[in-house]
């Protein structure tokens, strides 16, 4: 369920977990994991478990960063743009 971004500071915002490049763990809000889970969807096919983290502890920095970008462009150029963005990353 998306949060409205006028929601007051101190109201929980509901988040997924992040891998991190210092391996101990993030969190991203929903409504940024699953607009790039979109695009994951789009280009890999269905796992729900990347966003929610019983599979690998969720998104890395680096894949949360491609997809999204990815986003930015039209759908049919999600799968191009994804790998547009994976070459060349290091470390993210």
């Amino acid at each position: 369920m998306p949060t409205d971004p006028r929601t007051p500071e101190n109201a929980a915002i509901a988040t997924h977990p992040v891998q991190t490049v210092d391996h101990k763990g993030g969190k991203c809000p929903q409504a940024v994991t699953m607009r790039a889970y979109e695009v994951y969807y789009s280009v890999y096919g269905k796992q729900e478990t990347m966003v929610t983290g019983n599979c690998r502890g969720g998104f890395s920095t680096g894949e949360l960063i491609a997809f999204l970008y990815a986003r930015s462009f039209p759908k049919e150029e999600w799968d191009l743009r994804v790998n547009e963005a994976f070459r060349g990353s290091e470390h993210v």
